[in-house]
């Protein structure tokens, strides 16, 4: 079971996906069940894990944040993505500070922890794409360092 917190048009709502078979999903809205018919089936990703030994990590340690480089294009800069689903609590950086690899750049809460979000590499700070309070999915972009 998925779980999301939205805000359609001002309003809030917690929606639980529950189950999904071919293009019927069974949702429930703030409470309410719902099926829910999509135009084609959902086809299920499949997932490949490549298990590695990890560093050794302080006991709770959030997981590191991943980066992605966009497309030389888009111009030079290291996005910092979300490690897990979670909501936003604190944005501690703004658009054109300075930040240290490792520094703090905001907190999410997933699976009711608090995860540290850290810098990935020294620069500035040339995009916030989160607020505070905002849900966000794994891998999503939250900073980018230019």
């Amino acid at each position: 079971m998925k779980e999301y917190k939205l805000k359609i048009n001002g309003n809030d709502y917690a929606v639980s996906i529950n189950e999904v078979d071919d293009n019927v999903a069974e949702v429930e809205v703030n409470g309410t069940p719902f099926k829910v018919e999509f135009e084609k089936p959902i086809t299920k990703k499949t997932v490949t894990t490549v298990i590695s030994k990890p560093a050794p990590k302080a006991a709770g340690a959030a997981p590191a944040a991943t980066v992605s480089k966009p497309a030389a294009a888009s111009g030079a800069g290291e996005t910092v993505t979300s490690p897990l689903p979670g909501v936003i609590l604190e944005v501690s950086v703004k658009v054109g500070d300075a930040v240290k690899k490792g520094q703090k750049v905001m907190v999410l809460e997933a699976m009711k922890m608090e995860n540290v979000i850290e810098a990935t590499a020294d620069g500035t700070v040339t995009a916030i794409k989160v607020d505070k309070g905002d849900s966000v999915l794994e891998g999503a972009p939250l900073v980018i360092i230019g």
